[in-house]
C-alpha cells in the first residue's frame, strides 16, 4: 500500500464544491486531480472531462449541480459519486478514479500509481524550471 498523503478535509472540498490538485505519475509526468462531495465523504477524479479532456477545474472550482459534475464546454454532467455520465457528449463513459482514504474527517491521498506534487493546478506551484534554457531570448545580439 502506498504512503498516504494529506490533501484537505471534508469540510474543506464540501463548502468549496471541489478541491484541485496536481499529481504525477509514475513517469512523473504531471497530471490535474479533483476532489468533490459525495454524500457525506468525497471522492476523486482526474480533472477532466472524458469528451475532449476538458478541464472541470480550471482553478476557481469545478461546476456542480444535484450531486453532478458539470463539464462547461459541452455540459456532460458525471455523477460526482460514481464518475458515470449518463447525458451529452461523454454519454456512457466514466472518469478516472485516483483512490482516496477519509479518516476522522481528514482526506489522504493512497494511490499506488500517483504522487502528490501541490494544491493546485499543474501551472500553480511548480517553481522548478525543468530545463537550463534561457526565459527570453532578449539577451541575444547579432
Amino acid at each position: 500500500m502506498s504512503e498516504r498523503r494529506r490533501l484537505t478535509t471534508v469540510e474543506t472540498v464540501h463548502e468549496n464544491r471541489s478541491w484541485l490538485f496536481t499529481i504525477r505519475d509514475q513517469y512523473g509526468e504531471p497530471d490535474e486531480a479533483i476532489l468533490v462531495p459525495c454524500d457525506d465523504g468525497v471522492e476523486a477524479w482526474i480533472n477532466r472531462c472524458t469528451h475532449e479532456a476538458q478541464r472541470f477545474d480550471t482553478g476557481r472550482g469545478a461546476a456542480m449541480r444535484d450531486g453532478r459534475i458539470i463539464c462547461p464546454k459541452h455540459g456532460s454532467m458525471f455523477d460526482s459519486c460514481s464518475g458515470y455520465c449518463d447525458n451529452g457528449e461523454a454519454a456512457d463513459t466514466t472518469l478516472s478514479s485516483i483512490d482516496v482514504t477519509v479518516d476522522d474527517g481528514t482526506i489522504y491521498l493512497t494511490d499506488d500509481d500517483v504522487t502528490f506534487a501541490h494544491e493546485g493546478g499543474v501551472d500553480e506551484g511548480d517553481d522548478e524550471d525543468d530545463d537550463d534554457s534561457p526565459a527570453s531570448t532578449s539577451h541575444i545580439g547579432f
